[in-house]
């Protein structure tokens, strides 16, 4: 069983709401999502929105319309699995665009 620290997403957010940030590789890999960090570089507040799959393949939110204060960096620690289908993804996106960046760091497992 290999177990590799990964980087799984560093991009800027769109408005796009169906933006796949990662998807795990495939059926024999579980991916866990460790640590969120969201940076706001623009001299105004903006929001986000990230969804990942519940077990039917529903993507189930789990931040909404969480506000980035201008200037500032949130950062989330969390422990969230996500199974080896090799369809299941990391959905993110932005009240604006372009404001927001973010790094999702985790471990995949195969």
């Amino acid at each position: 069983m290999a177990v590799i620290t990964k980087l799984l997403a560093r991009t800027v957010l769109t408005t796009t709401n169906t933006t796949v940030l990662y998807t795990v590789p495939n059926s024999s890999t579980t991916t866990t999502i460790t640590n969120i960090v969201v940076s706001n570089s623009t001299a105004s507040a903006a929001s986000f929105n990230l969804t990942i799959p519940d077990a039917t393949g529903t993507q189930v939110a789990i931040a909404t319309a969480v506000t980035v204060g201008a200037n500032s960096v949130a950062f989330f620690d969390l422990k969230q699995v996500l199974g080896g289908t090799g369809t299941q993804t990391i959905v993110g996106w932005a009240s604006t665009s372009s404001a927001l960046a973010i790094h999702i760091s985790g471990v995949e497992i195969s």
